[in-house]
């Protein structure tokens, strides 16, 4: 889903906005102290900053708590910022992902472009080999 998802916004040139998302989930694991402030840098840097290489469209108001915030980067110093995203995305453009053909067919099971996979024959297991003793003489 995510996967089908992140191709809809490519076809409408607004993938940055679930790019950002993830890079701030990816964000708020971090387990030291140490890492949040390049991960905050970076994010800042390719999302939020102006003329930031995927800059996502956030207000002026939430724009500048956030950059206030990675001065001192937490846990939760792009919260701000990923839930206007969200919101967004929420909004506008997964409503028209539901009714998107992507979509559909997705649900439909299939897969634009791709022929449809027959099933392979049953593989072998290790069940399938118990009590067969190995023959090393083919090696020698």
């Amino acid at each position: 889903g995510l996967d089908a998802f992140t191709k809809f916004l490519k076809t409408e040139f607004s993938e940055e906005n679930i790019e950002f998302w993830i890079a701030c989930e990816d964000y708020k694991k971090s387990k030291t102290t140490n890492e949040l402030f390049p991960k905050a840098k970076a994010i800042y840097e390719t999302f939020i900053r102006k003329d930031a290489p995927k800059e996502v469209n956030l207000d002026f108001k939430t724009k500048e708590v956030t950059s206030q915030n990675i001065e001192q980067p937490v846990i939760t110093t792009f919260d701000a910022a990923q839930n206007t995203v969200h919101r967004l995305m929420e909004q506008d453009s997964y409503p028209r992902f539901l009714r998107s053909d992507l979509y559909l067919n997705l649900v439909k099971g299939r897969i634009p472009g791709r022929p449809t996979l027959r099933r392979r024959s049953r593989s072998f297991t290790v069940n399938d080999f118990q009590g067969v003793r190995p023959d090393y003489t083919i090696w020698q």
